[in-house]
C-alpha cells in the first residue's frame, strides 16, 4: 500500500522555481526527439500504460491547441513529439460520466446512477464486472490510480473511519490513492486503500450532505474566514480556507492541503513508477485541474495571464513535465503509451468567486467551439488529446480522426492483443490504429452527453445533431454564457438542432428545417444507440 506520510516542507521541497523547471524540460524532451524512429517499428509486447486526465481544462486551454495566454510547454511538446488528435471526445460534459466510460467502456447513460454523484454516494461501477483496470491486471500489469476519483465508494452509509471500501481495489487497481470525490465536496482527505490516510483515531471524522455540525463554521456564517466567496451550493464547512459542499466535521490530522496536493500526486506517481520500472504497469493519473476552487501552489502564482483558472492549468502542465521526466529517469520512455487529455470542457464561474472570469484577459477556453461543461455543444466534449510512444507513435501528427474515450478499453484490448468478454465495453470500438496515428480513419459516430442523461448531442461526418438542446434545471445559465464569444445562452424551448461543423464549427446556424432527410437519419441512428438491442453490431463488433 502506498504511504503518503511525508512533512509539507519535504515535498515541497521538490518542487523547483517553475520557469528554471520548465527550461530544463524543454531541453530534456528536445535531447530524446533527436532518438525518435521514423518509419513502421514493431510495437513493443505488454507496454506500460500512462493516462493524465485533466479536470475542466478545455480544448482552448492548451498551447498547441491555441492558448496564447495559458503557457503548457510540456504539453505542447509531447504534442510535437508525438500526436496532437483535434477531433477526440470525452463521452460527457461532467466529470463522473465521462470517467465511468473510460473504466467500462460504456456510454454513461446506460446507467442510471452515472451521474454527477455526492461525496457520500456508494460505488458506481459493478466489482464484479470488467473494466480498464481489472483487464490490465488480468494480462500481467501492475494497476494503479492516483487521484480524483468521484466514482463512488462503500455500498451506502460510509463509515470513513473505518475500512472504505468497496472501491477502486475491488475494480482491479492493486493499489489506490485518491480524492474520492471532487475538490469542492466533502470529505476533503485522501484515501489510501481502504482508509483514510493519516486519520487519528482519537479525532474521528464525520460527514453529512443533508445538516450540518452543531458549532462548525460554514461559508454562510462565517464568510470572513474564506479565501474567495461562494455561491450557496458552495458554502457548506469551511476546510483550508475554502467553503464546499457538504458538512464534514473532525479529522484534522488527515485534511489535505490544497496548494500541496499536486506535488503529493506526482510523488506518490514517482513512487509507483519507479517500483514498477521492471514490470508493466498501467497509471491512471487523474488531477483536480482546474476544477473549482483553483488554489495552485505559491510557486504557479501569476504564471499565465489568466489569474487562478490559468495558473491551474500551467500546474496541470508542471504535472505532466514532472511524469514524463520519472519515465525518461526510469528508462521508460520508449515502452510507455501516454495519454493526455480532460474529462469535459471548460468553465469559468463553477460556484467561486475567483476571478475566473474578470481576469480571463480575453483567453477563449473553449478556442473556436460553442459551450462548455454541462452542455451537448462541441466545446463541452471535443477536447486536448495527446498521444506520445516514442518509436510507434510517429513525431508531429495532427489527427482529425473521430476518436472517443470509450473506445480506449477496446483500444487496449487490441494492443494486448486479447478479446473483449461478451457484453463488456459494449459502447467501445478498437481504434488501436487511429489511437497510435497509423490511421486517420475515424469512429462512425460521436456520442456527447451533456448534463444528466436527456441532453445528448450526436456527430456523424461533418454534421452534429442535438436533438433536445435544453439542460436540466439545475444548471445556472451563466455556466454557459461567457466559454465563447460565440456563444449564446441555451434554448428555452425543445427545438432540434443539426449544424455542419465543417462550415460553421461554432454551431451558430441550425440547419434542420433546411436538411429534413438529414435529422430524420441521424435521430434513426440516434434511437439505434439509445437502444442497447445489437449494440455491438452497431459499433462494428
Amino acid at each position: 500500500m502506498m504511504s503518503n506520510k511525508r512533512t509539507r516542507e519535504s515535498v515541497s521541497a521538490k518542487l523547483l522555481p517553475f520557469f528554471s523547471m520548465m527550461a530544463a524540460a524543454i531541453f530534456l524532451f528536445s535531447a530524446c526527439s533527436d532518438d525518435y524512429r521514423s518509419g513502421e517499428s514493431e510495437i513493443p509486447d505488454q507496454p506500460n500504460i500512462v493516462i493524465i486526465y485533466a479536470d475542466d481544462i478545455g480544448f482552448g486551454d492548451v498551447g498547441i491547441y491555441g492558448s496564447e495566454l495559458i503557457p503548457t510547454p510540456y504539453m505542447d511538446e509531447m504534442a510535437r513529439s508525438g500526436m496532437k488528435m483535434t477531433s477526440a471526445y470525452a463521452t460527457s460534459s461532467t466529470c463522473t460520466p465521462s470517467r465511468y466510460s473510460i473504466l467500462t467502456g460504456e456510454y454513461a447513460f446506460r446507467n442510471e446512477r452515472a451521474q454527477i454523484l455526492d461525496g457520500d454516494a456508494p460505488l458506481l461501477i459493478d466489482p464484479d464486472g470488467f473494466n480498464i483496470a481489472r483487464m490490465f491486471r488480468k494480462n500481467g500489469y501492475r494497476t494503479s490510480i492516483i487521484g480524483k476519483w468521484h466514482l463512488g465508494l462503500g455500498e451506502g452509509e460510509i463509515d470513513w473511519n473505518g475500512v472504505v471500501k468497496p472501491g477502486p481495489l475491488e475494480l482491479g487497481f492493486e493499489e489506490s490513492f485518491i480524492i474520492p470525490t471532487t475538490t469542492d465536496r466533502v470529505p476533503t482527505v485522501y484515501v489510501n486503500g481502504h482508509n483514510v490516510e493519516n486519520l487519528d483515531p482519537d479525532d474521528p471524522l464525520y460527514v453529512d450532505y443533508n445538516e450540518n455540525f452543531e458549532g462548525e463554521p460554514t461559508g454562510n456564517s462565517h464568510p470572513e474566514l474564506l479565501r474567495y466567496l461562494a455561491d450557496n451550493q458552495h458554502s457548506g464547512s469551511i476546510l483550508d480556507g475554502v467553503s464546499r459542499i457538504g458538512f464534514q466535521k473532525g479529522g484534522a490530522s488527515a485534511m489535505w492541503n490544497d496548494e500541496e496536493m499536486s506535488i503529493e500526486l506526482v510523488a506518490l506517481a514517482e513512487e509507483f513508477i519507479s517500483e514498477n520500472k521492471d514490470n508493466p504497469f498501467f497509471l491512471f493519473f487523474p488531477l483536480h485541474q482546474n476544477h473549482v476552487p483553483r488554489i495552485p501552489n505559491e510557486k504557479f502564482l501569476g504564471s499565465s495571464e489568466t489569474g487562478l483558472r490559468g495558473d491551474h492549468t500551467v500546474e496541470f502542465d508542471w504535472s505532466v513535465g514532472e511524469i514524463v521526466r520519472i519515465l525518461e529517469e526510469q528508462g521508460l520512455r520508449e515502452n510507455t503509451l501516454l495519454i493526455i487529455t480532460s474529462d469535459n470542457g471548460p468553465i469559468y464561474d463553477d460556484g467561486y468567486d475567483d476571478g475566473a472570469i474578470e481576469d480571463a484577459n480575453g483567453h477563449v477556453a473553449n478556442g473556436i467551439y460553442r459551450g462548455g461543461k454541462y452542455t451537448a455543444f462541441e466545446g463541452a466534449t471535443r477536447l486536448p488529446f495527446i498521444v506520445n510512444w516514442p518509436g510507434v507513435v510517429e513525431p508531429g501528427i495532427v489527427s482529425d480522426a473521430k476518436f472517443s474515450q470509450v473506445d480506449l478499453m477496446a483500444s487496449f484490448a487490441s494492443l494486448l492483443e486479447i478479446q473483449l468478454p461478451d457484453d463488456t465495453g459494449i459502447d467501445s470500438i478498437d481504434m488501436l490504429e487511429v489511437l497510435l496515428g497509423k490511421s486517420f480513419d475515424g469512429r462512425p459516430h460521436i456520442l456527447q452527453q451533456g448534463a444528466g442523461r436527456d441532453h445528448m448531442g450526436l456527430r456523424v461526418g461533418d454534421w452534429k445533431l442535438i436533438p433536445n438542446p435544453r439542460v436540466p434545471g439545475w444548471v445556472n445559465p451563466k455556466h454557459n454564457e461567457r466559454e465563447n464569444p460565440i456563444s449564446t445562452p441555451m434554448p428555452t424551448r425543445d427545438t432540434i438542432y443539426l449544424f455542419n461543423l465543417a462550415d460553421d464549427p461554432g454551431e451558430t446556424t441550425n440547419l434542420a428545417d433546411q436538411q429534413p432527410e438529414i435529422v430524420e437519419d441521424m435521430m434513426e441512428l440516434y434511437e439505434r444507440i439509445l437502444s442497447e438491442n445489437d449494440i455491438t453490431v452497431l459499433n462494428g463488433r
